[in-house]
């Protein structure tokens, strides 16, 4: 007796749909799994002895064989529980063939026949779709993640007991989702507001810029003058993911375990902060079995490195490559995986130990001090930030001052950036070769450089001047191109004028004022 049960495999973040073939025979009474299996699902045979028992449904003594294909891939998870359970029963006539055709069943069984959560439900119901499949039977409490894919229909259950009403789709015991089950929400502005803070309205210009541009920013200035709140206020003025984002971020948690809803309903962004001693592999991922780590998991987000120069020099460096590929390659002996990491870096640092640097009237760090603490930042990094605002000391009638005032909050501020937006995308519209692959003025290449950021006559000169003056580099001299055309964004005008180049060759200097090192 055979039967084919449809499931779904993860390999990275990619879903493919696996095939469970389960034959039963007589002979010596054993189960048997094969198809290049890893731990996880070579215990699956106990469980599902078990969970089948506890579930009053008894097994003949009988010879069981498993196989899950394509066996070329290497079978990680606990999901491919229920669909062999499905498998057994479908081999033992208590499911019909044609009850399992275009269905995929996925999902993790208890000792008492519980059926359990699984991570990466998302994309593998994604996959389902794609490929034409017309139900999933999936466990309830994955139920609103999945519910996040229009165009195909659901049905949680909560235990292996409900399986074969579920199959035969009778409403009585299997729970039922339609597709579409789970709104998509305008994202309000979320988090501490710009409206908090007191003074620092150059650092919320350069905040701005960079939300309005997909920037990288680095802040630098004394303790206590504001740098983290500044970055913390950034996710409300960000503007809201179209629904392709949404999804793609979603895939990624739930391929990590993670809530995937937790900031797609009525919230923004991700924002990721992850501690100084972060280790490599939980930045950009890794592990024997390889998981998305900080960087993507900020994808379409903001990386915020809080205290940049206590970081470890060489995981700094690694983010070199994804910054420039937005995304992280991991080789592994079972292959290649590959995860999205297009974020937004944002950066805090003190800019000397002691974190008073320059002012020597409380600074009493030696030069030598001074730079062997910035010198955990490489000069690639710093070169990768678009923006770098210095954060002052704020004085006392600034600080007092009522709310009501003349401060940006993050109101207008996200007006501001929204507009700013606006433009971009009309004008990368009008361009028929782009295909709206490009949104964010920090995406534009050579071509688009060439195309959007004319300068006139004077424009150029003054920034020949600056290309030599500061030495910048290549690298440099484009993304100063890219900040330019976002502050003419902001202020509303269609060409990059010399204070928008002025402006942004001040906001790319000010590291070099304590580093020497643009």
């Amino acid at each position: 007796m055979y039967s084919t049960i449809i499931t779904g495999g993860l390999h990275g973040l990619d879903c493919y749909l696996a095939r469970v073939e389960v034959d039963c025979s007589r002979g010596l009474p054993g189960f048997e799994m094969v198809g290049l299996l890893g731990s996880e699902v070579k215990e699956a045979r106990e469980r599902i002895r078990v969970a089948l028992r506890n579930a009053d449904i008894e097994l003949p003594p009988m010879r069981i064989t498993v196989n899950i294909s394509p066996a070329s891939l290497h079978k990680e998870g606990t999901f491919y529980d229920l669909p062999v359970a499905a498998g057994i029963l479908a081999a033992q006539g208590l499911i019909l063939p044609e009850d399992v055709e275009r269905v995929m069943i996925a999902g993790e069984l208890g000792l008492n026949g519980a059926v359990r959560p699984v991570r990466g439900i998302l994309p593998m119901v994604l996959e389902a779709r794609r490929q034409g499949l017309e139900r999933c039977i999936i466990p309830e409490e994955n139920l609103e993640e999945a519910g996040l894919v229009k165009g195909i229909r659901l049905q949680g259950i909560r235990g292996l007991g409900e399986l074969t009403d579920a199959v035969r789709e009778r409403k009585g015991k299997a729970k039922e989702a339609l597709h579409g089950n789970t709104r998509f929400f305008t994202p309000t502005a979320q988090g501490p507001d710009f409206g908090e803070i007191r003074g620092q309205e150059g650092a919320k210009r350069a905040a701005a810029a960079a939300a309005a541009g997909f920037h990288h920013m680095l802040m630098i200035g004394p303790p206590g003058a504001g740098k983290t709140m500044i970055a913390r206020c950034l996710p409300s003025i960000l503007p809201p993911m179209s629904e392709e984002e949404r999804l793609e971020t979603a895939s990624i948690y739930s391929v990590a375990g993670l809530p995937a809803g937790s900031f797609l309903s009525g919230g923004g962004r991700p924002f990721v902060a992850p501690h100084h001693t972060v280790t490599g592999h939980a930045l950009t991922g890794g592990g024997q079995v390889p998981r998305p780590g900080a960087i993507s998991l900020a994808h379409r987000g903001v990386l915020f490195l809080d205290e940049l120069a206590e970081f470890k020099r060489a995981t700094l460096d690694l983010l070199r490559q994804p910054l420039e590929e937005k995304q992280v390659r991991i080789l592994r002996s079972g292959g290649t995986y590959c995860y999205p990491a297009d974020f937004m870096l944002v950066a805090a640092m003190n800019p000397c130990p002691c974190g008073y640097y320059p002012d020597r009237n409380r600074c009493r760090c030696s030069p030598g001090q001074v730079a062997r603490y910035l010198s955990g930042i490489s000069g690639p990094i710093l070169d990768r930030m678009d923006l770098c605002a210095e954060v002052e000391r704020v004085e006392f009638p600034a600080l007092m001052k009522r709310e009501g005032g003349t401060e940006m909050d993050s109101g207008r501020l996200r007006a501001a950036v929204m507009d700013a937006r606006e433009r971009q995308e009309r004008r990368f519209r009008q361009d028929p070769l782009l295909k709206g692959s490009i949104r964010y003025n920090s995406q534009m290449g050579q071509r688009e450089l060439n195309r959007f950021c004319v300068l006139g006559a004077a424009e150029q000169a003054f920034l020949e001047l600056m290309f030599e003056k500061l030495e910048l580099t290549a690298r440099s001299c484009h993304r100063l191109l890219r900040v330019a055309r976002t502050l003419a964004d902001l202020d509303g005008e269609d060409r990059i004028g010399k204070a928008h180049l002025s402006e942004a060759a001040c906001l790319r200097l000010t590291a070099g004022k304590y580093s020497g090192a643009l």
